[in-house]
């Protein structure tokens, strides 16, 4: 934020459903990257701007994805930490780690029975956040799956990826699915890519 506000931007950051300050409801009902969707625009309404740039990374990304198919005011638009897994499978890329098993590994009671790598990882970086884990359960096991009309985005659209990041490969794929759209590739996985200044 400090970052973009220098650079003579007004910034407004939200937390999702079941992040930061935002409610923590536990029933999968009430999540969904397309219900988070909805959110978005509401706040952008009470905002009350003609056009905004948006920025999403990982599960907002996705959710920014599909803001840019349904928002003609969204004027520029960088997906970070997706790739070809949105295309190809309509949300996260679930070949790398499936979406129930995150949750299940949320919900596990003791970290030390979870046996699969990714899940255990996804675990344990929500307890180093302080997150509610059941909460991000929810949501893991609403993620969206559906196809999401890419063709739709009109706004020029930097897709931003790490060379490691298993969760975003591929990014020319999704890059290609949009009419406007690059690629900015950077060093580092899924979690040192926002961290870094270049992103």
């Amino acid at each position: 934020v400090d970052a973009l506000t220098a650079a003579g931007h007004a910034v407004v950051a939200l937390d999702a459903r079941g992040h930061g300050e935002s409610d923590h409801p536990h029933d999968p009902a009430r999540y969904g990257e397309a219900r988070m969707a909805s959110d978005l625009m509401q706040l952008v309404d009470l905002v009350g701007v003609d056009q905004y740039d948006l920025v999403g990374y990982s599960m907002g990304g996705i959710v920014s994805a599909l803001v840019a198919t349904r928002d003609p005011r969204v004027r520029r638009l960088c997906l970070g930490g997706i790739g070809a897994g949105v295309v190809e499978l309509g949300g996260a890329d679930r070949r790398v780690v499936r979406r129930d098993l995150i949750a299940d590994a949320l919900e596990a009671a003791d970290p030390s029975i979870i046996d699969n790598p990714a899940a255990l990882g996804f675990r344990l970086f929500a307890e180093s956040q302080g997150s509610d884990l059941l909460a991000l359960a929810a949501q893991a096991r609403s993620a969206q799956a559906e196809r999401i009309p890419l063709e739709l985005i009109t706004a020029p659209t930097l897709v931003v990826a790490g060379t490691e990041d298993a969760l975003a490969a591929r990014p020319e794929v999704l890059a290609a699915a949009i009419t406007d759209a690059t690629v900015f590739s950077m060093p580092g996985d899924h979690l040192a890519v926002p961290a870094a200044s270049a992103y």
